[in-house]
Parts: structure tokens; C-alpha cells; sequence
């Protein structure tokens, strides 16, 4: 019997997405699912939830168990097939909280702080700890499972674990799949996205659409068209505003769009937050606190979410666009799945480091998981990568080597932060974030 554990299945409707997946993939629905987490009532909702859609969809032929607690990990992860990793070190209160409230002091401004900036380090150096306590749980009694990371800050996790473990791992994100269609959906195409053929590779959260044509026509000169005419209105006094207005500008200036949205990319260069420039903000639509908000958001929705889940006597599931289930599917049965994921580079994209994480085409089968060869970057995207990949890398380090004073540099290299803060300015920042998560980060030294 295949055996796939949930880290982190607390997270009950991301849950029920990848499990959903799961249990309407014929070959994986007499799976047993381990559900894993160290809050016992959200650990108690979410196996509600997973037994009530395995009756629902799966007639019940999926074996569910549920197990709190580090104490009990093992027993979770002992001889799993594979592994999905959901896990949010410190939650929304306090540590994300923490993240956000203490740079605002300095003026420092972010939008969703997950992936890189101070809120991406700092997001980093308190869950590489509890990563590498999983590696050793699994090298331990499940070594040959693949991980499946979809914890953000995705390339420094994955990263963290690919060089300091002998796990098998793959970081997995939904941003490339919605890209095309999202983007041909804004410039007003009428073209089914499913009908094109494009080219992505790069970094997570910044990879670059680099080709796209359908039915052989080039249409990117039609999409810089249009997106520079539909920025150039919405930027005039007075018009009303669009979602993906930093995206947009940023393909005018670089010429080429990237996968994830206009409030990630945002803080991930150093050209539109800016405490000197405030109207930056206002004139591209860019959104200030955007993580906390949805976070309250979802705290007060999910009080009615939960009943509605909790108390229904089924529940139905529509296949999502995730691609957990399918990779899981692939290196089960054979049958080859092409999708995109985040691997250490090895020469899959020759202008980027080889340590680096790149998402790239991946395929899995009976073989694993192989990247493919993508090739080089136009100069620009891969320069701008760069300034990315500086930040994991050194806060890889920093993590895994315990030192502060390459949390110090990491910060000093991250372009957001660079562009708005002095040396002094960034030091003393970092110092207040170390001593504000407290236990909750590693002992620096």
C-alpha cells in the first residue's frame, strides 16, 4: 500500500485539495494518508474533513490516520512513499506579525513577505530547523520517500534541503500553471490558453515567460503591446486601476513577464516600495500589508468555512491545478508527468549558480524526478535572478551555519530592503527581529 503523510495538516483546506487530488487518482486511492501536525484541534478538523471526502469520493478504500505531535512524527513518516510538506513555523501570530510590524518602525514596507525581503529571511531561518529535524526523521525511517515542499520561502527551503540532507526533494508551486492563463485573461485575448505553447523557467516566484505562441504566431509582440497600453491608461490621473500593474511595467522595462503576481514581485526588486517615493505605491496599485490582511481575512472566515466542512454529512472535490497528486501519480505507476518544480541547478539553466534553486520543466516517473535542461536566461532576467538568489543563498548559510552575521549580509543584499535602509539601519533591524522571535529561530552566534 502506497503511504503518503501531510506535514502540516492542520492547513485543512490545502489539505483537502491535495487529498482530494489524491483520492480521485484511481492508482492512489487505497493509499494510506498519515496526517501529521502539532495543533491538536486543527489536526482533529482536518482528519474530519479527510474521513468525511474519503467517503464521499473514494468509497472509503483510503486508510486515514492522524498523528500529533514531534513525539509521534516518526510513526507518521515510517515507511511513507511520499511526502507533503504544508508547515507554517510561528503562524500568523506572532511570528508573521513580528515580521511585518517591527520593519514597519524602520519604514520599511512590505505586501506579502514569504519569499524573500525581511519577511522571506526571517520566514526562512525559523523553519530550516524544523525542516532538517524532518530530514532526520525520514533518513531515518522512510530515506528513499520524495518530498514535496510547498512551505514557502520555497527556494531557500528547498535549498536547505537538497544541501544540507540526503532527502529527495522537489518544491512545488502553483504559479506557473496560472500564468498564461491569467495573463491572456487581463490583455482581453480570446484565445483558450490550452491552445498555446510557452516557455518558463528562472526562479520561483520570479520565472520568466519567455516564449508563448499559438498555433505558431508569436503573440508576445501583441502582449507588450497591450500591456503597455493598458498600463499607460491606468496610470493617467484619475483611472481606475488594475491588479497587475508592477508585472506589467516590468515586461515594458525587462521584456518579459513574470509568474508571480504584481504584490510578490513588488518587494522582490528594489524600484516601487520606497518610503522617500509614497506615491509609488498608489500609482501601481501596489498593496502594503497585504499578508496580515488576508491572514485576518481568513481567521474570521474560517470560523463559517469550518462548519460548513466539519458538519457536512459529504463533501465533493473538484480536481485542482495542483500538481502533487499527478507527480505522486508519476513516480508510482510510471506514467510520465511533466510539470515545473524547484530543483538544485546543476547546469539546467547555465547563467545561474549551480547551488541555486531554479524552477524549471521537470518530469516525473519510475526514475524520480528529473529537471530539464532550460537554457540560458536573457542577461536581464537572469541579473535580476541574481539578486534573488544572493538573499537564499546566504540565508541558507546563515541557517545551517548559525551565524548572525550572515543573517546581517543576507539582509544588506536584499534589493527591497537595500533600497530603503542604511547598513546601520538594516543591522539594528535585523538585531530586533532576532531577539523578537526569540526561541523561535535558531541560536545564533
Amino acid at each position: 500500500m502506497t503511504k503518503i503523510t501531510f506535514l502540516g495538516a492542520g492547513s485543512t483546506i490545502f489539505a483537502k485539495n491535495i487529498i482530494g487530488d489524491i483520492f480521485l487518482t484511481p492508482a492512489l486511492q487505497e493509499s494510506q494518508i498519515a496526517l501529521y501536525d502539532i495543533d491538536p484541534v486543527r489536526l482533529e478538523e482536518s482528519r474530519l474533513m479527510v474521513d468525511t471526502l474519503n467517503t464521499s469520493i473514494n468509497a472509503g478504500r483510503a486508510i486515514v490516520t492522524a498523528h500529533l505531535g514531534e513525539e509521534n512524527r516518526r510513526e507518521a513518516l515510517k515507511d511513507a512513499n511520499y511526502i507533503v510538506n504544508a508547515i507554517q513555523v510561528g503562524g500568523y501570530r506572532p511570528s508573521t506579525v513580528i515580521d511585518f510590524e517591527i520593519p514597519k518602525r524602520y519604514g520599511l514596507r512590505q505586501t506579502i513577505g514569504d519569499t524573500l525581503g525581511i519577511g522571506g529571511i526571517f520566514r526562512g531561518l525559523r523553519t530550516i530547523p524544523v525542516m532538517l529535524d524532518f530530514a532526520a526523521d525520514i533518513e531515518a525511517v522512510c530515506p528513499e520517500a520524495w518530498f514535496l515542499n510547498y512551505t514557502n520561502p520555497m527556494a531557500i527551503l528547498t535549498g536547505a534541503m537538497l544541501k544540507a540532507t540526503q532527502v529527495k526533494s522537489v518544491g512545488l508551486c502553483h504559479s506557473v500553471q496560472v500564468c498564461v492563463p491569467d495573463l491572456l485573461k487581463l490583455l482581453d485575448f480570446e484565445i483558450d490558453a490550452a491552445e498555446t505553447q510557452w516557455k518558463i523557467y528562472g526562479i520561483n516566484h520570479m520565472a520568466w515567460l519567455l516564449e508563448l505562441t499559438h498555433r505558431g504566431e508569436d503573440l508576445y509582440p501583441k502582449v507588450r503591446n497591450r500591456a503597455a497600453e493598458l498600463n499607460r491608461k491606468a496610470r493617467e490621473e484619475g483611472a481606475e486601476k488594475h491588479e497587475d500593474m508592477v508585472r506589467l511595467e516590468m515586461m515594458r522595462h525587462f521584456g518579459y513577464y513574470l509568474t508571480e503576481s504584481s504584490e510578490h514581485n513588488a518587494e522582490y526588486t528594489p524600484y516601487w516600495i520606497k518610503s522617500s517615493q509614497p506615491d509609488l505605491t498608489t500609482e501601481f496599485n501596489i498593496p502594503l500589508d497585504e499578508y496580515p490582511r488576508r491572514c485576518e481575512e481568513q481567521i474570521a472566515g474560517w470560523a463559517e468555512q469550518k462548519r460548513e466542512i466539519l458538519s457536512a454529512s459529504s463533501l465533493e472535490h473538484a480536481r485542482t491545478h495542483e500538481y502533487g497528486a499527478r507527480i505522486i501519480e508519476g513516480l508510482a505507476t510510471g506514467e510520465v508527468f511533466s510539470f515545473h518544480g524547484n530543483l538544485l541547478n546543476r547546469g539546467l539553466i547555465p547563467n545561474l549558480p549551480a547551488e541555486a534553486v531554479v524552477e524549471v520543466p521537470c518530469i516525473a516517473d519510475r526514475n524520480g524526478i528529473q529537471g530539464v535542461y532550460a537554457g540560458s536566461l536573457p542577461p536581464q532576467c537572469a541579473a535580476l535572478n541574481m539578486t534573488n538568489i544572493n538573499v537564499q543563498l546566504l540565508t541558507i548559510d546563515a541557517a545551517l551555519q548559525r551565524s548572525r552575521e550572515l543573517v546581517y549580509q543576507a539582509a544588506y543584499l536584499d534589493p527591497h530592503t537595500a533600497a530603503d535602509l542604511n547598513l546601520d539601519q538594516i543591522r539594528n533591524l535585523c538585531d530586533e527581529l532576532i531577539d523578537a522571535h526569540g526561541e523561535m529561530l535558531p541560536v545564533l552566534k
